[in-house]
């Protein structure tokens, strides 16, 4: 049976399979045109309509430490749930993706979370971990870009940094559809100032809170 994102099981089984490789050898997995046209353009067009008012700043830190820092990051979230048919969509491939993931590599992932964000031009986010070890149940990192007509003036790229200490620099190209997965704890990652409006989806799957190391 097909997930309602309207692309085919053996694809997404081949796109899962892809994933679970690359996050053994490498920590990170970068994939192109990852999703159905359907649901990456429904997911496009989703982001375009958000009302302004309807974003939030973004902070940095969790819990007690939560905090406003528009030197680290200044982009603006609105959380993404399934009030609608697009958010459902998302949040239902991403449960799949979870489900493989676990049979694959024996992660443990309990639940998924995910927002919208934009970064206006002069948007960046600051090299950064998205969990550290031993403070957060964040196991996996996922981004999903919903760029049309990206070009290389428009700037915004995702460096990772990856290899022997993490110097070594993978830039990704913000483009509609590309799919990044990496270890939240292990991959140092950034977002480099944008010239123009910047969508994406950020979203980090979890270990149950018992489950923390």
């Amino acid at each position: 049976m097909s997930t309602n994102t309207d692309l085919p099981d053996d694809e997404n089984n081949h796109l899962f399979e892809q994933i679970a490789r690359d996050i053994q050898t490498d920590g990170y997995s970068v994939n192109t045109n990852a999703l159905s046209n359907l649901l990456n353009n429904s997911l496009w067009r989703e982001s375009q309509i958000t009302p302004p008012l309807a974003l939030q700043q973004a902070n940095i830190g969790r819990n007690a430490d939560r905090a406003l820092n528009a030197t680290v990051r200044n982009d603006k979230i609105l959380w993404i749930d399934q009030q609608t048919r697009t958010g459902t969509a998302w949040i239902a491939w991403a449960d799949t993706l979870r489900l493989s993931l676990n049979r694959s590599l024996f992660l443990g992932l309990h639940s998924f979370e995910s927002h919208f964000a934009l970064y206006a031009p002069g948007g960046f986010y600051r090299r950064h971990h998205d969990a550290f070890h031993g403070q957060s149940n964040r196991l996996l990192s996922v981004v999903l870009y919903l760029n049309q007509n990206w070009v290389a003036a428009d700037a915004g790229e995702l460096v990772l940094y990856t290899g022997p200490n993490s110097t070594t620099e993978l830039v990704v190209k913000p483009e509609l559809g590309t799919l990044v997965v990496f270890l939240s704890e292990d991959i140092a990652h950034e977002v480099l100032v944008t010239s123009k409006d910047r969508h994406s989806i950020a979203g980090w799957y979890r270990t149950a809170p018992h489950a923390i190391m």
